[in-house]
């Protein structure tokens, strides 16, 4: 657990503007339609940062800001695959050949997805309500 959450500032400067945009966008989106717990952290060998959305004890998603990037944490499991599968071609190819080159693990994949650009934004949304319906009303 961190001592000190960094400030939007802070993140701004490690990220770079473009890639702090869309850590604002994902984030507000978690947050206008979701109920969850925050929790930051060191990110370790895969950011700077780690934030952490759980619900209940499971994580719903991290996301690990990074110098100039930002790397996006999902865990899909059984239910959560058969979803994407049969959406898939809603997809991004970036996504799409990610998630077949992710190894498949007893709990689940875990689908880092590393963000240099805002193009996979809707895509990453998408994911979001594949894992979990939203429980607050959409904005």
């Amino acid at each position: 657990m961190l001592e000190k959450v960094p400030t939007e500032e802070e993140l701004n400067q490690l990220m770079g503007a473009d890639i702090f945009e869309t850590w604002c966008s994902i984030n507000n989106f978690i947050k206008n339609n979701y109920n969850m717990d925050v929790l930051w952290d060191v990110g370790g060998k895969t950011g700077v940062f780690e934030l952490k959305y759980r619900k209940s004890g499971k994580t719903f998603c991290a996301l690990y800001p990074r110098e100039k990037g930002l790397r996006f944490l999902i865990i899909f499991g059984k239910n959560e695959r058969e979803k994407f599968e049969t959406s898939r071609i809603n997809y991004s190819e970036y996504i799409i050949n990610l998630y077949d080159n992710t190894h498949q693990y007893h709990d689940g994949k875990w689908l880092y997805i590393d963000i240099i650009n805002g193009t996979v934004i809707e895509d990453i949304k998408r994911l979001l309500l594949i894992k979990k319906k939203p429980n607050r009303k959409r904005v």
